[in-house]
């Protein structure tokens, strides 16, 4: 039986709070532990039963694909392709061929395929927690049991698991999962991003969560990463009809962004293809794009696209947002995000190694093709001297030559800063390019030596880490010298506390998932610009990551 005042605390990756009875994850399905040989005569009909029990698996996550939308719909949708996939298959059918039963060559097949995926790191890694999935749902199938995770409540309850697969969270009811909480998973995890476009109060990585006992009635905090047994009903109540009302001005809320005192503040929207920038600028009061990120247009493209086709796609963004800033990032390939035209050698460790601007090395003429590309899709849409940004930049002649082709090409260069160097040399970078973009995943990732996608080392990847905070205060003083624009557009800007610390720091504008814009927005509208720098000095003085999040929370709550 649990303490009844225990406390379990995570990373909070959704804020708000949500008050009911626990509710654990089904159980998956521990296949026959026996190792018999199928006869030679019975394995064709073993096969049968494997395809016939994924393709049933894939039909119904395609089918929860269709009645989902945006980022959830996206996610089931690559879920289902991982069930019909054909190499994982084909892996499953060699080892029944061999004489596995069915449930053993698909747990064999499957943990080859995880094997690689680890090996790859990042994004990739990732999709172990998706195909495992799909291995269970498919044992499940063929041993007549019921789908593994997510239970059917009748009643409003905080869902505990282990980890939650794509499937799991993006066909969530809020109606009735008012929280969710995972003992494994990290800020950018598929759990975290649904989580955050249904608006879920949402805590992950919380390493004790298993000392919580089904159906005991929990307070879940997704601002501070906190869950509560035992806390008085009506204090409990008192929270969730404060956060109410904070939701449905967060749902009213009609813009502009601006800060209590009205100081204007240029918060953007992050999109990933013409898409998505169409429902940004319909559903968000978004000023423009903060970051448009091109490589994930291609993730399925075998062959570089022309020049022209890619015009068309940069062209579908921009006229999303007429006469609007927009701010595209060329290809940050390679590492967790593969693109098959963008080649490069396997590596051991390829979050190091050669990934987005560094591709030029290997393949000639790419970045020369994206910029002409980029360049035609401007002078389409009207749009005079396009922002342009690299990713990965790590020294100043990188910049140089990336500033030189854009000139060549009358495009505005900025760089990410995601490297520590760029922002311990920021005066000098800023004398080659004209803006610049902190990239504050990866830039935490490279400051505290942490993989952003480890679920162990989620306190290091935190953004309010005092180092990372001190490298966006240097890189934002550095942009006030040289009087050139310093934006956010990682995870950390649609923290809405984290949001106002970074305004108070100087940073000149904000790029967030269309969903969180809102959010930052009534945010702002709470405090003047005064309060956020006396917010931004008073935690650039704390030496540790619960303290500085803590302060911010109580100075600007």
């Amino acid at each position: 039986m649990a303490d009844p005042t225990l406390t379990v605390t995570g990373t909070g990756v959704v804020p708000g709070f949500a008050y009911a009875p626990a509710a654990w994850t089904r159980a998956r399905p521990v296949p026959p532990a026996d190792n018999r040989s199928i006869a030679e005569d019975d394995r064709p009909a073993e096969g049968e039963r494997f395809k016939n029990a994924s393709l049933a698996v894939g039909a119904r996550l395609s089918e929860r694909a269709s009645h989902a939308s945006g980022v959830a719909a996206e996610v089931l949708a690559a879920t289902a392709n991982l069930a019909t996939d054909r190499g994982w298959q084909r892996a499953t059918i060699k080892l029944i061929n061999a004489g596995s039963s069915a449930e053993a060559a698909t747990t064999a097949s499957t943990e080859q395929f995880c094997e690689m995926f680890l090996k790859v790191g990042g994004l990739m890694a990732e999709r172990v927690t998706d195909l495992r999935d799909v291995r269970d749902r498919v044992i499940a199938e063929m041993m007549g049991l019921p789908e593994p995770g997510v239970p059917t409540p009748d009643a409003p309850v905080i869902l505990l698991a282990d980890d939650l697969a794509p499937a799991d969270t993006a066909g969530l009811d809020p109606a009735l999962i008012r929280g969710i909480a995972t003992r494994l998973g990290g800020p950018t995890s598929h759990t975290s991003i649904i989580a955050r476009q249904l608006g879920i109060p949402c805590v992950v990585a919380a390493a004790a969560l298993r000392d919580i006992p089904d159906a005991t009635p929990i307070l879940i905090d997704g601002t501070k990463g906190t869950l509560e047994a035992g806390v008085p009903v009506a204090e409990a109540q008192a929270k969730v009809t404060a956060d109410a009302a904070r939701r449905e001005a967060i749902r009213t809320w009609r813009g502009p962004a601006q800060t209590k005192d009205r100081v204007l503040v240029d918060v953007l929207a992050n999109v990933q293809d013409g898409a998505g920038a169409a429902r940004a600028a319909a559903t968000s009061e978004a000023g423009g794009v903060g970051l448009f990120r091109t490589e994930l247009c291609f993730l399925s493209a075998q062959t570089e696209p022309s020049v022209a086709e890619q015009a068309r796609i940069y062209g579908e963004v921009f006229s999303a947002f007429p006469g609007k800033k927009v701010v595209v990032r060329t290809l940050d390939a390679g590492s967790d995000k593969p693109v098959p035209f963008a080649k490069h050698e396997h590596e051991e460790n390829p979050a190091l190694g050669v990934r987005g601007i560094r591709l030029w090395l290997t393949n000639e003429g790419l970045i020369e093709r994206q910029l002409d590309a980029i360049a035609a899709a401007g002078e389409d849409n009207g749009v005079e001297r396009p922002w342009v940004m690299a990713p990965m930049i790590a020294t100043v002649d990188e910049a140089r030559r990336f500033a030189a082709l854009c000139a060549e090409r009358d495009l505005k260069p900025g760089i990410m800063v995601e490297v520590p160097s760029v922002a311990l040399l920021a005066d000098e970078f800023l004398a080659e390019v004209e803006f610049f973009s902190i990239g504050t995943n990866d830039l935490t990732q490279y400051a505290m030596a942490a993989d952003r996608m480890s679920s162990p080392l989620a306190t290091l990847t935190d953004p309010w880490q005092p180092a990372v905070l001190r490298l966006i205060k240097m890189t934002a003083d550095a942009g006030r010298r040289a009087g050139k624009p310093v934006g956010v557009c990682g995870e950390a800007a649609a923290d809405p506390f984290l949001a106002c610390i970074l305004l108070g720091m100087g940073v000149t504008s904000l790029s967030m998932a269309a969903s969180a814009v809102a959010a930052v927005g009534v945010q702002l509208e709470s405090v003047t610009l005064e309060q956020c720098q006396e917010a931004s000095a008073k935690v650039l003085a704390m030496s540790t990551a619960a303290e500085t999040k803590a302060l911010a929370q109580e100075l600007l709550s």
